[in-house]
């Protein structure tokens, strides 16, 4: 294990964790993410557990399930302040904190909040040394930033100069720079971008190389004409948008290298959520379906990857595991009360075997009745066993269950087949574990 190493968090929005060309999606090409993938540790079956924004941030940044500190029905409660989070966890371990970015962990909260240009009080900032953000921003041509720096001056709002995703990782590439003249003290930093997220806008040179007619979509995105037009429009925006981000993923990458800081940084790639793009007929997130809670998750650069065999790990890193995770990479100790589980001890290892107390399935939720045009209107429950079964629930009656590993683009529905029915009890059950586990209230059906 490397002594203090540096940390960094990239982490793109609504990017799902198909949409790369590892995971061979024929649409979109990503050397730099694949080649941390490859050369480190690649969970290729990571999840979103709460698919939107603000809780899932929520968790990454607390550890916390979102039902257990955060206020989601309109409007969005600011994050509480006196809430411990990776920022506070890390600078009690000795280390510099910096965040750049989409925070959207403020919410609208007074009105006209919700405006470019609208400022977070200082002290909604959770507590980072260095703080350049938004709170939310769908214009990426559009983008205004404000915040402070470790040095106490402050950053007036501001608009940046061009494309988000370019824009923000700049403020990256100059902190990176600022912490390269102190090798000796530990960051950890944060580049959140909103990209690849609506309106699906990338800078020209991406989005010429993608063609709506010409992409192979989903085998789950239905023959309807509406469905499918819709679905190539805004994919051709998604992949250029994600191939914009890995392009910015491999500038930091080369700053890190030229600074000769990189084989003493561990590099965490996730998004908070991914996309549905038309599968199931269903768009963006909030959703159960694959397309919608399954993220990029990947912890890459440093030394003890050199020589490695395989980057792929079956183990389902979820929300609530990043904090335990970044902890455990940091040398940091990981709070007993926090509910998530450390896999730090993969990056170590080359081999892959659960430790004591890791999870066999991830508990999903989505806590709100959410009522956006093409997204399902229903709160839901629901849990993914790492064996390949997938079991869901709006209040009252099962929506879906899965065997994904015959089955994993989700076609066949067995939640009301009764040739499966011991099946059901039986994810029914582990789901009524977790519910009562996580201290959730929810209805479930009646077997």
């Amino acid at each position: 294990m490397m002594t203090r190493p540096n940390l960094l968090w990239i982490l793109g929005d609504q990017h799902r964790g198909q949409a790369l060309s590892i995971m061979g999606d024929p649409n979109v090409q990503t050397p730099n993410i694949d080649r941390l993938a490859t050369e480190g540790i690649h969970f290729h079956r990571a999840v979103a557990t709460n698919p939107w924004c603000c809780p899932f941030r929520f968790s990454m940044l607390t550890g916390q399930y979102p039902h257990k500190g955060i206020d989601i029905t309109p409007p969005p409660a600011p994050l509480d302040p006196e809430l411990p989070n990776v920022a506070s966890h890390l600078r009690a371990a000795g280390y510099e904190t910096s965040y750049i970015g989409k925070w959207h962990q403020y919410g609208r909260g007074p009105e006209g909040t919700g405006s470019k240009t609208f400022v977070i009080p200082k002290e909604n900032r959770g507590g980072f040394d260095t703080w350049i953000g938004y709170e939310n921003n769908n214009s990426q041509y559009d983008t205004w930033i404000h915040g402070h720096r470790s040095d106490g001056t402050n950053v007036p709002s501001q608009r940046l100069p061009g494309y988000e995703t370019d824009s923000l990782t700049d403020l990256m590439l100059e902190e990176i720079d600022r912490f390269a003249k102190e090798p000796e003290q530990p960051f950890f930093g944060i580049l959140s971008v909103q990209p690849p997220h609506t309106p699906n806008v990338a800078p020209p040179e991406d989005m010429a190389r993608h063609n709506p007619g010409s992409l192979e979509l989903r085998p789950n995105v239905p023959p309807v004409p509406r469905i499918q037009e819709l679905a190539r429009r805004e994919l051709a925006g998604y992949y250029a948008q994600i191939e914009n981000l890995d392009r910015n993923v491999g500038r930091i990458l080369q700053r890190l290298r030229d600074n000769g800081q990189l084989d003493n940084t561990l590099i965490l790639f996730f998004s908070d959520h991914g996309d549905c793009m038309g599968s199931h007929g269903y768009r963006e997130k909030s959703s159960p379906w694959e397309e919608s809670i399954r993220i990029p998750f990947v912890i890459g650069g440093g030394v003890p990857y050199q020589g490695r065999r395989s980057g792929r790990v079956e183990a389902q890193i979820s929300a609530v595991d990043i904090l335990p995770t970044t902890l455990g990479l940091a040398g940091a100790p990981v709070p007993e009360e926090l509910p998530g589980y450390d896999y730090s001890r993969y990056v170590w290892s080359r081999e892959e075997v659960p430790g004591p107390g890791q999870p066999d399935s991830t508990y999903i939720q989505h806590t709100r009745r959410k009522r956006m045009n093409d997204g399902i209107d229903r709160p839901w429950r629901g849990v993914v066993t790492e064996d390949g079964w997938k079991y869901v629930c709006i209040p009252g009656a099962p929506l879906g269950m899965y065997n994904l590993n015959e089955d994993p683009y989700e076609l066949a529905n067995l939640a009301y087949n009764h040739r499966f029915f011991q099946k059901r009890c039986e994810l029914q059950a582990k789901l009524a574990d977790w519910i009562e586990q996580v201290e959730d209230e929810f209805e479930l059906p009646e077997l």
